[in-house]
């Protein structure tokens, strides 16, 4: 009885065993249209699969021999190497190429948004940066004024109140006027004039006292004697910066006799007197001259030296008498 149990229970097992062999039996499609249906013996190599096709029956099957729509079903294998060996031959359809040919896409890259537009005065006058550039701006447009009336001989306040008043295009009407530079000639003209009104004066002053006191006449002759002897002197010539651009061509035309070591007459009793921002000078002659300097001879005790003063230094220029005070 334990015996017949023992047979009935084995033939159990291999009737499960043969049910799950035949539930687990693929089926392989070759390319001449037959079909083997069977069981994949492992391990796979690269000449192809081992079919397990019936008991103690195998066929080799080689990847060429597979049909395509057995290699796609291998390829979902989960045994890797099978997957591995059969890719290689599945054939690329048109529409795979073009997948695999077609370009990316190309995402543009996040952008940070712009701010709204708005007028340049508004950008400016709406932050603290803006605001300083503005007032570096403004003051830079009253100092150009200044400089300006410096070089246009005009009055630094005129020029700079219009300046503020009227920003940028103040400075540039002064700039577009003539340089203000009153001439030598008018001052030579004007100084006569004046010391010929004092001389005039001082006579009549001394004639109505004569008139007054008889006995005093000799007095009133030698009180408007001085008067007599200052007007006969030549009058002094002053040259100050503002009113006259002092640079090479001015000297030269102005002092051309005081390039040479001999005086002329007229220029004989004349001192030279230049003051500069260095002191002030008694100049004996000019020995040389440049585009941006000069060089004087000074006479200090009983020696004389040579000293150069740049046109930018020189403040004013003076030309009188000896004998004038």
């Amino acid at each position: 009885m334990l015996v017949r149990r023992f047979y009935l229970v084995g033939a159990g097992v291999w009737l499960c065993l043969w049910l799950a062999g035949r539930l687990h039996a693929d089926s392989f499609q070759l390319l001449d249209g037959s079909t083997v249906t069977g069981e994949i013996i492992l391990p796979a190599t690269a000449d192809g699969l081992n079919i397990k096709i019936a008991q103690g029956k195998y066929q080799r099957l080689a990847w060429t021999n597979l049909a395509q729509a057995t290699l796609q079903e291998l390829t979902k294998n989960p045994n890797p190497k099978i997957v591995e060996y059969a890719e290689p031959f599945i054939e690329i359809t048109e529409d795979q190429k073009l997948k695999k040919t077609e370009p990316p896409v190309i995402k543009p890259p996040p952008r940070l948004e712009r701010p709204a537009k708005g007028s340049l005065f508004g950008a400016l006058f709406g932050s603290s940066i803006g605001l300083v550039a503005l007032l570096l701006v403004y003051a830079a447009n009253i100092y150009g004024g200044y400089e300006i009336a410096t070089v246009r001989a005009y009055p630094p306040a005129l020029v700079c109140t219009v300046a503020a008043v009227a920003p940028v295009v103040g400075p540039i009407i002064f700039l577009c006027l003539p340089t203000r530079v009153k001439s030598a000639a008018e001052e030579n003209v004007e100084e006569p004039a004046a010391e010929a009104a004092a001389a005039e004066a001082a006579t009549t002053e001394h004639a109505s006292m004569a008139d007054a006191a008889p006995g005093a006449a000799s007095s009133s002759l030698h009180i408007a004697a001085p008067a007599t002897t200052s007007a006969s002197l030549p009058p002094t010539q002053m040259f100050q910066r503002g009113q006259f651009t002092f640079n090479r061509r001015f000297i030269e035309t102005k002092f051309a006799g005081y390039f040479g070591t001999i005086r002329r007459e007229t220029e004989k009793d004349m001192i030279f007197l230049l003051k500069s921002a260095r002191g002030e000078f008694v100049v004996g002659r000019i020995t040389r001259i440049a585009a941006n300097d000069m060089h004087i001879e000074v006479r200090k005790g009983g020696a004389t030296s040579e000293v150069p003063v740049a046109f930018a230094e020189i403040q004013e220029i003076q030309l009188k008498h000896k004998d004038a005070g």
